[in-house]
């Protein structure tokens, strides 16, 4: 299981009612499941994902993130998790808002653009960097909107989300010192638990 996934699983209490937009395979669902008894839904576009998770035994909701998430009550989850889908969305800032009218508190990963291999790539080289992490040339990617920690923060700041915790991970899957440190530079994926 990706880092990302299990410091995720540390932050959702025990007995939560808890969303996960982009649920991919169900994983993270089954594992909120199995160790913090969670009540999950899960929302997913892609159809084998959706057998997937219908095999496991998770609930799932077909939708497009893109399209809103007006069927959903105010408050009606403790917890709202997107996870590794933010960049792929046409209007991430509208999604952030729909999670967090949605859930008491929300969790957030994303793909960190401001990378120091990102950077030294595209200096390097010129051209948009195509990675294990990052298999995508820029013509085929799913990613639409590039973000980093910094502009994260920013938006945080500017629609006044409360971060609760934030970690970043570096390239072996691990929090580093100088992810730490210099989360913007050093951090391969970032994590952040926010809430109003």
């Amino acid at each position: 299981m990706r880092f990302d996934l299990q410091l995720i699983t540390n932050w959702v209490q025990t007995h939560s009612r808890v969303l996960d937009l982009g649920c991919g395979n169900g994983e993270l669902l089954q594992k909120l499941q199995r160790e913090r008894q969670a009540d999950g839904v899960g929302i997913e576009i892609d159809d084998d994902y959706i057998t997937e998770c219908i095999a496991k035994g998770i609930s799932v909701v077909e939708q497009d993130l893109n399209e809103g998430l007006s069927n959903f009550r105010d408050n009606s989850f403790d917890m709202v998790i997107m996870a590794q889908s933010l960049q792929a969305l046409s209007a991430p800032h509208l999604v952030i808002d729909e999670m967090l009218r949605i859930g008491k508190e929300c969790i957030v990963t994303f793909p960190n653009f401001a990378h120091w291999r990102c950077r030294l790539h595209l200096s390097h080289k010129g051209r948009m960097p195509v990675s294990k992490f990052m298999p995508y040339n820029w013509y085929d990617t799913p990613n639409i909107h590039f973000c980093t920690v910094k502009d994260f923060e920013i938006l945080c700041i500017e629609n006044n989300i409360r971060i609760l915790d934030r970690a970043v991970v570096s390239n072996d899957s691990s929090q580093s010192f100088l992810g730490k440190l210099m989360p913007n530079l050093f951090g391969v994926t970032a994590v952040y638990h926010v809430s109003r």
